[in-house]
């Protein structure tokens, strides 16, 4: 029998740097946004990195799953996570462009 490596509980410390890691993105997003300082297509693009980046934020701080080893577990939240967010965001592009078509048509 191999001998397995304690379970540790996260601390307080990983949900408060999670927190902090996730205002700052949020934070950059909207100051974007609202100050107008970069071009459309550059502001779109650093929105969209934060986002990504928001949501290895959430696995890693709150979700509590490592990118060093992948068990099954880890596997299948990935992969449901990632169907959430292609729902969610072709959805949303569908619904978008659906209304464009009827209000210009």
């Amino acid at each position: 029998m191999t001998p397995t490596a304690p379970h540790t509980e996260p601390g307080l410390g990983s949900y408060l740097t999670g927190f902090f890691l996730a205002l700052v993105l949020t934070g950059i997003s909207f100051a974007l946004v609202v100050f107008d300082v970069l071009p459309r297509s550059t502001d779109l693009v650093v929105i969209a990195v934060a986002a990504v980046a928001q949501i290895l934020v959430h696995l890693r701080y709150f979700l509590h799953l490592g990118l060093t080893t992948t068990p099954r577990e880890n596997l299948v939240v990935l992969l449901f996570a990632g169907v959430l967010i292609f729902i969610m965001i072709g959805g949303s592009l569908w619904i978008m462009f659906d209304l464009r078509d009827r209000m210009m048509g």
